[in-house]
């Protein structure tokens, strides 16, 4: 891939989005390149936890690549939009726990794809945005849908029609971001968060995620019945019987489904 690195250890994937002369921005080789790689991150067994991040320390993910869209025309446009959907979906849609490890600026598409991550860890130079409309446009990589789930109607409508940007405790303030950290630590904390989610049920977290994702855009009633149906897969698993009969005989529990 040209604009993709990956690095797996110790059951976790450092994926970098590597196009430091652009900031890291997006453009349609990126994009399919996302969607080709997690394609095949879901199916890895060996890969419990994906970090995401961006090359350098000036910038995660600055945006789409505005000179691939400059001459675009309306059907280029939408199709530009739904390469981004099926690849953020992505992210959303595998088994692995994705965390975003937000260093510098993540403005437009980077605000997105991170949104389209399941945690969001942000540096201390860390700085969101979605910038969209000073160009004439809109968000289009879910930044008119991600955002309002994450943060509500009314603070996603103040980002997205003043274009303001905003630096990382204000992200952690309005809920867009899980975390602040020092960028010195960014990976070495997203690593620690990551070795702290693999010590538990792989697949229980797989299908909590899952419910989560679905759930939120479910009716309460509905979401429920999903979670009951889920809890009661995970009592089929060989990690219920070992966790429980761990906790009852006081030891560490091996768990190993996946």
């Amino acid at each position: 891939m040209n604009n993709l690195l990956m690095q797996v250890e110790d059951e976790i994937a450092v994926v970098t989005i590597n196009r430091p002369k652009a900031l890291n921005a997006l453009n349609t080789e990126t994009l399919s390149e996302i969607n080709e790689l997690f394609a095949e991150i879901g199916k890895r067994k060996d890969i419990k936890v994906v970090i995401l991040t961006g090359s350098g320390e000036k910038s995660f993910v600055a945006g789409a690549d505005i000179s691939e869209m400059v001459n675009g025309d309306a059907a280029q446009g939408r199709t530009f939009s739904l390469l981004a959907k099926e690849a953020f979906s992505r992210l959303e849609q595998i088994p692995q726990v994705v965390i975003a490890a937000v260093n510098g600026y993540a403005l437009g598409g980077g605000c997105e794809i991170s949104m389209a991550c399941d945690i969001r860890v942000a540096s201390e130079n860390a700085i969101f945005g979605q910038p969209e409309t000073s160009l004439g446009i809109i968000p289009g990589f879910g930044g008119t849908q991600r955002l309002t789930r994450l943060v509500g109607k009314g603070r996603a409508k103040e980002l997205v029609f003043t274009c303001d940007k905003i630096d990382a405790q204000e992200a952690y303030r309005i809920g867009l971001a899980n975390k602040v950290v020092p960028q010195a630590e960014l990976l070495d904390y997203c690593k620690k968060m990551a070795q702290r989610i693999i010590k538990n049920g792989s697949l229980a977290v797989s299908i909590a995620k899952q419910l989560i994702e679905r759930g939120a855009d479910t009716d309460l009633d509905s979401a429920l019945v999903l979670e009951a149906t889920g809890f009661g897969l995970t009592f089929a698993t060989n990690d219920k019987k070992e966790g429980m009969t761990a906790f009852l005989e006081k030891r560490k529990a091996n768990l190993t489904d996946f």
